[in-house]
């Protein structure tokens, strides 16, 4: 059983900047797509962006709203994902999570996804 972890999550103004960490156990992180959705208040879970596997290869992937001020990355060696948030805005104020896919491969749909962590709150105040 695969087990997410992640951190990093915290109050920040607005054009600030955080690092989201995600530490994956129980698994063979190397082999799985990575990913991070966000949930706000209300609304339903959205991606963010995802990392294939070292296997699959191809490219990474953003959402809209967040290319240009975020990066996803992993470590394989440290079994760890990030996403760094540069120029944050109120709006990407939500709870963020992030996920794992056996398969490998990227993709967008949060139903692909078949491990997920609990969660870490970003609040981005104006």
């Amino acid at each position: 059983q695969v087990q997410l972890i992640e951190s990093g999550g915290g109050l920040v103004q607005a054009g600030g900047s955080l690092r989201l960490s995600c530490a994956a156990s129980g698994g063979f992180f190397s082999t799985y797509a990575m990913a991070w959705f966000r949930q706000a208040p209300g609304k339903e879970r959205e991606f963010v962006a995802a990392i294939p596997s070292r296997w699959t290869g191809g490219a990474t992937i953003y959402a809209d709203s967040v290319k240009g001020r975020f990066t996803i990355s992993r470590d394989n060696a440290k079994n760890t994902v990030y996403l760094q948030m540069n120029s944050l805005k109120p709006e990407d104020t939500a709870v963020y999570y992030c996920a794992a896919r056996g398969s490998g491969w990227v993709d967008w749909d949060s139903n692909k996804y078949n491990y997920w962590g609990q969660g870490t709150q970003v609040t981005v105040s104006s």
